[in-house]
């Protein structure tokens, strides 16, 4: 046992512990959510990981995303994220795709190797290629919804995304999912809080996002903790050991 491994050991058991170190995940977007999912599962001890993201810190990111500091902007978030991650588990077997994730590109990414995929993509068209492509091969998916435009932390939760509800986002997935015969099956992160249409603001539609709502500090963080628990939790219930 590794000595900064040893309440994860006294919590998980040795075994449990064991079971995350032989898993492999992949986080697509690193972000506000993607960011703090990704450290939560490399906290917990999850062995090998794959950590997509295309973008640079921007100094409006500085509110809620963990890479984002005024000495970072500018600098790949894919870089950032994945130093971090390995100065916290030197032995994490990572890998880091520096890409915006295109349409095409998300269902060619989700390979069976993974036990878990962590979608945090907030750019809807390659969201949801990212959940058709992992619901294709039966593959584990938890998708965030919107964290934007919401301010009360009790009520996130995580359910089906058949389910959901008081979420733009979710609405339109679920749409446009059942077009793509994904009705149920899939697990999200949402808040049930209706959103602050006021703090809602239009974009150029470059990278297949068309708005964006205002967002506060910890809505995205929490976001990440909820996904990164579904995944932890799935892990040591019901990973193999080999």
């Amino acid at each position: 046992m590794a000595q900064w491994t040893e309440r994860a050991e006294l919590l998980f058991r040795a075994e449990g512990l064991e079971r995350l170190r032989q898993s492999n995940v992949l986080v697509v977007g690193l972000g506000g959510v993607g960011s703090f999912a990704a450290e939560f599962l490399a906290r917990a001890g999850v062995g090998t990981m794959t950590i997509v993201d295309g973008d640079v810190v921007d100094i409006t990111n500085i509110n809620r995303q963990l890479p984002a500091l005024h000495s970072t902007v500018g600098q790949p978030k894919v870089t950032l994220v994945g130093d971090r991650l390995m100065d916290i588990n030197p032995e994490l077997k990572l890998t880091r795709v520096k890409e915006f994730l295109s349409p095409e590109r998300a269902y060619e990414l989700v390979t069976t190797e993974y036990d878990y995929v962590v979608d945090c993509i907030d750019s809807i068209t390659p969201k949801l290629n990212l959940i058709k492509s992992a619901r294709d091969k039966k593959m584990k998916v938890i998708s965030s919804m919107g964290a934007g435009g919401k301010m009360d932390a009790s009520k996130v939760r995580v359910t089906d995304i058949s389910k959901s509800h008081n979420c733009h986002l979710a609405t339109a997935v679920r749409k446009r999912l059942r077009k793509m015969y994904v009705q149920k099956g899939v697990k999200v992160v949402f808040s049930t809080e209706i959103q602050d249409e006021g703090s809602l603001c239009m974009t150029d539609g470059l990278n297949f996002k068309k708005s964006f709502y205002g967002t506060n500090s910890y809505m995205p963080g929490l976001f990440g903790l909820y996904a990164a628990e579904t995944v932890i939790r799935y892990l040591l219930k019901n990973k193999e050991l080999k």
